[in-house]
């Protein structure tokens, strides 16, 4: 079944930290079966607060989004996104 990592930027901080964040999150992708489905695009906010960015990842299953997570790679790239923003960050299993 497939599972879906949401990541929803709340505010940003510091843009180098999320700079450093982005090329070290992209790197840690390699060899993990991830698709990235929806990428910073526009974001109209039906309710609650605003949103600041989001990000939508698709995995085969929850395992393999966990995996991913918890990657060295990821965990590293991690450190630069809690320095430069605050994020509310899930995975939810698809139908």
């Amino acid at each position: 079944m497939a599972a879906y990592i949401v990541f929803t930027k709340e505010r940003e901080h510091d843009a180098a930290a999320m700079a450093e964040y982005a090329g070290k999150a992209r790197a840690a992708g390699a060899g993990h079966p991830l698709k990235p489905l929806a990428f910073y695009g526009a974001i109209e906010t039906l309710e609650g607060p605003e949103a600041a960015g989001a990000v939508i990842i698709e995995f085969p299953t929850v395992e393999d989004a966990r995996a991913w997570y918890n990657s060295p790679a990821y965990q590293d790239a991690r450190k630069h996104r809690f320095q430069g923003a605050d994020y509310r960050v899930f995975i939810t299993q698809g139908l």
